[in-house]
């Protein structure tokens, strides 16, 4: 072990300590950066590494906390509308009640509260309620109503607002409208954009510019991406055809099955470790997997494999698919395969 400056052996829970602290500050980065680019199998990726760091923390420290809340706001704005899950494993506090809760330890944490505080406040408050309302989901609706407002003077227009509204069951009434979902996102973009600039310094981002500068291995991407393009563009029909073939012979498929590229797997002792495997053969597979499977034979599913996607879908819901696939048992599987193949098995139970 290197010695320290006194020159006594530095303890290994203070080094581990330093690197999850960066590890946590980077999965954050990539949390809010695919949170604002709109790429919902990125952000899933990094919402499974940044929740596995957090339940690995002992305790948060003032340096992490805002990192911590940041990225569960954003987890929680993200399944903001994905309800059934929560009502089947009888969760008591909806997606956006629990974004609405760190987003109030994030206000405590600014010395200054600004118009864009208010805005996300009140929409968090408001799209609570709507989303419920949407789904027919009335009841709970009213719940969460009577749960989000207290007696308080500055919040009783809007109590009394949104009451009204629903007791006329419409979900799509002018002022549930203005203060939609969509406009939900823009405000929590506009936020993270400040936080990003405000946490620029980010050792492991800094640390690897400079790798890849020293290398040259940017503009070793920047070809391979217009490379990539390219093909991109020549295939795209032949590409869209394949798919709309595979589709259409999902419920006819042939003893020989599908067989897809095999995704290693990883068997680490720490959580974090296994995460970050997995998610880099997802990875590999997902930007891969369409052009190799095109060429490969089926590969029928195995009622062992039918009855570990149910369990996936009863422990993280239907549509967190690349979720289910990292922490299931899946063999030669990508996450869209996993999406069809529920579709097949809902239409053989409907029989």
């Amino acid at each position: 072990m290197a010695g320290g400056a006194g020159g006594g052996a530095i303890p290994p829970a203070s080094v581990e300590a330093l690197a999850a602290d960066w590890m946590l500050e980077f999965a954050c980065h990539c949390l809010c950066r695919h949170f604002g680019e709109e790429c919902p199998a990125e952000f899933q990726r990094w919402r499974d590494v940044a929740q596995a760091l957090i339940n690995g923390l002992s305790r948060i420290s003032a340096q992490q906390r805002k990192k911590v809340y940041v990225c569960q706001l954003l987890m929680g704005v993200a399944e903001g509308k994905e309800l059934e899950w929560h009502f089947k494993n009888e969760e008591r506090i909806s997606p956006l009640e629990s974004a609405l809760s760190f987003w109030t330890l994030l206000e405590r944490g600014e010395t200054k509260l600004d118009k864009l505080h208010d805005d996300i406040r009140r929409l968090l408050q408001i799209q609570a309620v709507a989303v419920h309302m949407e789904k027919g989901y009335f009841k709970e609706a009213a719940e969460i109503l009577e749960r989000l407002f207290t007696d308080s003077e500055s919040d009783k227009p809007l109590r009394v607002k949104l009451a009204t509204i629903l007791k006329s069951k419409d979900p799509y009434v002018p002022f549930l409208q203005n203060f939609s979902y969509n406009h939900l996102i823009s405000k929590i973009k506009s936020y993270i954009e400040l936080f990003m600039k405000e946490n620029e310094n980010n050792f492991l981002i800094q640390a690897a510019t400079q790798e890849v500068e020293s290398k040259g291995l940017g503009a070793i991407e920047l070809q391979n991406q217009t490379v990539n393009v390219k093909k991109s563009h020549n295939n795209s029909l032949e590409t869209k055809q394949r798919s709309m073939k595979e589709k259409e012979n999902i419920t006819h498929q042939s003893p020989g099955g599908k067989k897809n590229p095999t995704v290693r797997p990883h068997s680490q002792k720490h959580q974090v470790n296994h995460v970050l495997g997995s998610l880099n053969n997802l990875q590999n597979v997902e930007n891969n997997g369409y052009a190799l499977a095109c060429g490969r034979k089926r590969q029928r599913w195995t009622n062992k494999e039918d009855l570990e996607l149910k369990s996936g879908v009863r422990k993280f819901g239907v549509g967190n698919w690349a979720k289910i696939l990292v922490h299931g048992n899946f063999k030669d599987r990508t996450s869209v395969m996993l999406k069809d193949r529920w579709r097949t098995l809902c239409r053989i139970n409907q029989r």
